[in-house]
Parts: C-alpha cells; structure tokens; sequence
C-alpha cells in the first residue's frame, strides 16, 4: 500500500472513533504519530510529482528550443553557401568579362598610397605582366605622360572630395618602346559608412585607335576644305602624312583598263610634295588593292616582300572605288618603321576615299568635255 493509501485509512479510522477502541492507548499514540508522518511522506510525494511533472515540461520545451536553433542554423549555413557560390560565380564572370574586354585594371589603397596593377594593364605597355603585390603610386604615376600627371592627379583628388559615383578621365601612358597609348581611365572610389574614402578601383581602356582616328579626321577634314581637283589630291596625302606619321603618303588612278598601271596624282614624301610618276602594278602590294578591290595592310617587311619597296617596312593600301563599283586607284601609305594597327580604322578612310573618286570622276568628265567640244571657228 503506497504511503497516500494508508494515510488515508488511518485518518479515516481516527475520524469515526475506531482507533481509540481497536489498540491500547499507547499504541493509539505511536500511531497517532504514525499517521503524521504517512500525512507528510504524502506531501512530499505530491510536491515530487509536481516537480517531476514541471522538470519533464521544462526538458521538452529546452529540447523543442535546441531542435528549432539547429533548424535554423542548419538554414544559415544553407544560405551562407548558396551566397559563397553565387559569390564565386560573380567573380568569374567578372574575371572572363575583364580578360575579354581586354581593359587594365588598377587598385589605390588610400591609406598606404600604394598601386596593384593587373598583369593586362602592365601587358599594355609593353611591361612584364608577371609578379604579384602593390607597388608605391610613385611608380603607377611614372607611367604616365609628363604633360598628364598633374591633371590625372587633379582629377583623382578631385573625384576623392566629391560625392560623384563615378570617376573618367582620358590620358597618356608611355609604352616601353617609347610610343605613347591613348587610355580611357574609368573607376570608382570604395567609401566607408561615414563617406571618407579607403580604396580606389578602376578600369584602363585603350582608345589610342579611336585617338589617333579622330587627329586623323580633324586634320584631313580641315585640311581639305575647300580645295578640288589637283589640289584636293595634294592636300589629301599632306594631311594623311602627317597625322598618321607616315614616311610617304600617295594617291593614284589607273592608267589603263583592265588596270595593269597606275599614275599619281599627288604625292607626299620626306615632309614634301614630290613629282608625280606612273608606274606598273606587277611586283608592287599596289596589285592586291587595285586588281583585288581590297585594303592591304602589312604592318612591317614589306621590303622582303616586295623588293621595289626596298627601305620600307610598313605598307598600307585602300582602294578608291566608283558608285559604279569600279576600282579607279588608291590611296596608300609607306613608312620606314612598322605600323601600328592603330591606322586601320577603315570607317575614317572611307570619308575621304569618296571624296577622292568623286573628284577623279568629275575631273574624267571634264576632260571628256572638253575633248568633244567643238574648236574655234578657223
């Protein structure tokens, strides 16, 4: 009989009377004393139950909370993955984006005032594209063309200072074998929460084709203005010339149909106008572009390959074609050095060589004018 049993069948003999008449009086008081003690050990035995009960309640809401934590870290950690990888993706698109686009990419930590360069931006200038690790922005600025630096730096100090999101500029590097490249700086700086900037970052374009184009556009176009007949031809492989550099600058029309010769209508050599000369287009580069209807562009040996050009080494023909689609001659240039391909931005050409075959065939159809008309009356 457990103790909550007994206590209450003692209690319940005492109430009635029973007791007093079952056992002696000193039993009855021992027992009495008995029933005391069965009434505490109840007590305790409810009080335990309880505690019991509330312990149990506890456990299972630890256990409910510990299940629910481990479910959610189990998703943070989820998350945190699924945004490494998506990170990682980004970086490699990123990074094929950048090797595709063929732009150098230049970091400025602030602080230590030291430049990282990628090996595309050192590979532009000619410069060893290997090593890792910054180097002192003493250095970065030693790249740049004299005549540039206090404007770049203006420029960097400026986009510092202000709020702009956005940093471009255009200026000059110096190529290790001394020629000069064109470049489109574009960046950003990295600020921290209160506005004060800590990194800089930015991308190098090389525009030297499309600088060197449009020097070319301006000088020809105004070169030209105005002038027809012979002395737009003069004018024309003036200007060439000299914005683009070249040793010798010509242009021609056929001698002869189907072209086997060609005579020039100007020509400009040794920075002057020189006289002008027919010649056969066999054995010359001149063949490609007049019988083939084609640019042909020889950046260097075109003396061992054409032994006539013998002195030279860059070569570089355009042929001049009618609205009719018949090639008339050319336009063609010559230097004693190798040509950059910057000079074949055709779309600049095609401006001017429209121009020269509009003037030879009006200069065609003047001369044929004048062979019909009628003499003076004898």
């Amino acid at each position: 009989m457990n103790p909550t049993m007994l206590a209450g069948y003692v209690i319940a003999l005492c109430v009635v009377g029973f007791v007093p008449a079952l056992v002696r009086p000193s039993v009855a008081t021992v027992g009495l004393a008995a029933v005391c003690a069965a009434v505490g050990l109840a007590t305790l035995w409810r009080a335990s139950g309880r505690m019991r009960s509330a312990d149990a309640s506890r456990i299972a809401e630890l256990e409910s909370e510990a299940a629910r934590q481990c479910a959610e870290r189990g998703a943070l950690t989820e998350a945190r993955d699924a945004a490494v990888a998506e990170l990682q993706a980004a970086e490699e698109r990123y990074l094929c984006a950048l090797r595709g686009s063929q732009d150098g990419l230049w970091e400025w930590d602030i602080a230590s005032d030291r430049v990282e360069l990628s090996p595309r931006w050192k590979s532009m200038l000619g410069r060893d594209p290997g090593g890792t690790g910054s180097s002192p922005r003493a250095e970065w600025l030693s790249c740049v063309h004299p005549d540039d630096r206090a404007a770049l730096e203006a420029a960097l100090q400026a986009h510092l200072a202000s709020c702009e999101t956005r940093f471009d500029h255009e200026m000059r590097l110096l190529h290790q074998d001394g020629r000069v490249r064109w470049v489109l700086s574009r960046g950003t700086a990295i600020r921290r929460a209160s506005g004060a900037p800590y990194r800089m970052v930015g991308l190098d374009t090389d525009v030297t084709r499309l600088k060197r184009m449009e020097t070319v556009l301006d000088a020809v176009a105004h070169g030209t203005s105005g002038a027809f007949g012979e002395r737009f031809f003069e004018t024309l492989v003036q200007h060439f010339a000299r914005a683009l550099e070249v040793s010798m600058a010509f242009v021609t029309e056929c001698a002869d149909q189907p072209a086997t010769r060609l005579r020039t209508l100007a020509v400009w050599a040794d920075d002057g106008h020189q006289d002008n000369f027919e010649y056969g287009l066999s054995g010359t580069p001149c063949e490609e572009v007049v019988q083939g209807g084609r640019i042909c562009f020889h950046p260097e040996g075109i003396g061992r390959l054409y032994p006539a050009e013998a002195g030279f080494e860059g070569y570089l023909g355009l042929p001049i074609v009618s609205s009719a689609g018949q090639v008339l001659g050319h336009l063609a240039f010559l230097h004693r050095q190798p040509l950059g391909d910057e000079v074949l931005v055709d779309s600049i050409y095609r401006i001017f060589l429209s121009r020269a075959a509009a003037e030879i065939e009006r200069i065609r159809v003047l001369t044929q004018l004048e062979r019909a008309a009628p003499g003076p009356d004898l």
